[in-house]
């Protein structure tokens, strides 16, 4: 039974609460639209779905500088459900990104390998510049050294859900972090 009567029996316990998002959130957008005050063409957010759809969403509407936003799919998943799998692109992005600032905006970085390959090929692409956006930061997990831009929060080594993240489909529209009880 999760520590909180008014959790789900699956989870644990609020880790990050919807007054502290809205306010990291408000934050991150401030620095991004310092960062991209003086560009010449829109700044293109790439949402990496879909875990990353509620962070991009509130962090568009923040935004006060000219940009676009757009999405990529891709899986990193290997055959038993581990992070260790290839990179694989499902959907690429709609958009042109040669000669413009391109912002990855991801909801966890655990291992780094989703990461380290799309700024790869954004970067391949010729983008102007290529910068990370990440919700939640999950040093323990890193096997790739990522330099992040924007961190939203960094969290322990535990399965978490909410705020786009999901377990098997799960939880993604909390409005808050929370810690899922391990299952046996």
């Amino acid at each position: 039974m999760a520590d909180n009567p008014h959790l789900a029996d699956d989870l644990r316990r609020v880790l990050i609460d919807e007054d502290a998002i809205a306010k990291r959130v408000d934050e991150l957008a401030a620095e991004i639209n310092e960062k991209y005050k003086d560009a010449e063409e829109p700044l293109i957010l790439v949402g990496v779905l879909k875990g990353s759809f509620i962070f991009l969403a509130d962090l568009s509407r923040r935004l006060t500088i000219p940009h676009i936003v757009d999405f990529i799919a891709i899986s990193s998943y290997g055959q038993k459900g581990n992070q260790r799998g290839e990179v694989r692109l499902l959907m690429d992005t709609r958009e042109n990104l040669s000669g413009h600032d391109v912002l990855i905006v991801e909801d966890i970085l655990d291992s780094g390998s989703t990461l380290s390959y799309l700024i790869r090929t954004f970067k391949a692409r010729t983008s102007k510049s290529v910068a990370t956006a990440v919700f939640l930061d999950k040093p323990a997990r890193h096997v790739v050294d990522i330099d992040i831009q924007f961190k939203g929060f960094e969290i322990p080594d535990v399965w978490v859900v909410g705020y786009g993240l999901d377990y098997k489909e799960r939880h993604r529209t909390l409005p808050y972090i929370a810690e899922m009880i391990p299952e046996n």
